[in-house]
């Protein structure tokens, strides 16, 4: 999946999470979630809408601040992506990810899909539909991460395969050539030191081509397993922070939204930097950074602006809404930790870099720790 394809698919699951949610303004909500309601109608409207709007400008730029780090980071020594900075940097946004996965997300799924507004004759208090959906999410994001992987190294291998064929011609000429100086020299021995010095350099050349080539073949497949990675792992956000977008923009009671301003714009922020972490690694082109970096920054602004919008007839309570929402959060939940897991921690965790460091593998345990810890204490307010 190439980057603008990849940004336009983003695009498309924001736009339909979009209209599943609106519709579900509308829902009838059976008399549930009255006094919420009520309490609303009593709240500080106007102070409500400012504290929307003073959300809007926060999580955009410290969505923006997070993810531009890595990236503008390349440019200082410290930060490359092979320095132990970045290995520490990468399991600090890693340890944000999966709690944000298991802490934030996961428990509200559950929540919204046993909760009582729900119909009394529903399956959905038979059975575990959160972990059901977070199950799905995990699997979904190993077929599509595996799939694509592989499509691209076999594309790869085969720009591979053309290159060595062209190579191989390149090198039966210059053996032509080789063997053409060595019967010259046969002809006139008193220049074939001179000629024997020219034939070894040819062929050495050619060695050292070999070799350059290899490397950079290993390189290139290292960037499209990272571009894989952060392509999944940006739709996983994507998911959940429209979500989170139209919850807040759609609240009326300022004494929910102040807290939510400021844990929101941390949490913005520590996922981007392990965004941006990645797309670092899978080293894109300038215009598919800024269109990813730009992508990840809008999401959730856009879903406060279309909360505000529908918060006159949003009720967060209402079945529909709730099956909804549990539904997305479950299956964003398990794209999260899946991610976190597989595709940025035990790929570093088993890098023969830290395996052969004893401090370099303590470091980033507790770098991890520390995100971890950092986001599940977020949960409090968020």
């Amino acid at each position: 999946m190439r980057p603008p394809c990849a940004a336009l698919v983003l695009a498309a699951v924001a736009a339909l999470l979009l209209l599943l949610l609106a519709p579900a303004a509308r829902a009838d909500d059976g008399g549930c979630g009255a006094d919420g309601a009520a309490a609303a109608r009593g709240g500080d409207l106007a102070r409500a809408r400012a504290l929307k709007i003073a959300a809007f400008f926060s999580i955009l730029v410290c969505g923006a601040l997070g993810c531009c780090l890595p990236v503008l980071g390349r440019r200082v020594p410290a930060l490359r992506t092979d320095g132990d900075v970045f290995f520490l940097v990468k399991a600090f946004t890693a340890g944000v990810i999966l709690a944000t996965g298991f802490i934030h997300i996961l428990p509200d799924a559950f929540e919204k899909l046993t909760s009582e507004c729900l119909p009394a004759g529903g399956p959905w208090k038979d059975f575990p539909f959160a972990g059901f959906g977070a199950m799905v999410g995990a699997i979904g994001t190993l077929v599509v991460d595996t799939v694509a992987t592989g499509y691209f190294t076999r594309l790869h291998f085969k720009d591979s395969a053309a290159a060595a064929a062209t190579a191989a011609v390149s090198a039966a000429a210059v053996g032509d050539d080789v063997e053409k100086q060595q019967q010259a020299t046969a002809a006139a021995p008193h220049a074939g030191g001179s000629d024997d010095h020219e034939g070894h350099v040819h062929m050495h050349t050619h060695a050292t081509h070999g070799h350059a080539h290899g490397s950079t073949a290993m390189h290139k497949e290292h960037a499209l397993r990272h571009r894989v990675i952060a392509q999944v792992l940006e739709l996983g956000i994507v998911v959940h922070s429209v979500i989170i977008g139209i919850s807040l923009g759609a609240s009326k009671d300022p004494s929910t939204i102040k807290p939510l301003v400021v844990a929101l714009s941390f949490h913005q922020m520590f996922e981007g930097m392990g965004l941006g972490g990645c797309i670092v690694q899978a080293k894109f082109k300038l215009w598919s950074i800024v269109t990813m970096v730009l992508f990840f920054c809008l999401t959730t602004p856009v879903g406060i602006l279309v909360g505000i919008g529908i918060s006159s007839v949003y009720n967060e309570d209402s079945p529909t809404a709730l099956v909804m929402e549990g539904i997305l959060n479950s299956v964003a939940a398990g794209i999260l930790v899946y991610m976190a897991l597989v595709d940025l921690l035990a790929e570093d965790f088993m890098n023969p870099k830290v395996q052969s460091r004893g401090k370099l593998q303590l470091g980033i345990n507790v770098s991890m720790l520390v995100g971890v810890g950092l986001m599940s204490m977020l949960a409090k307010w968020a």
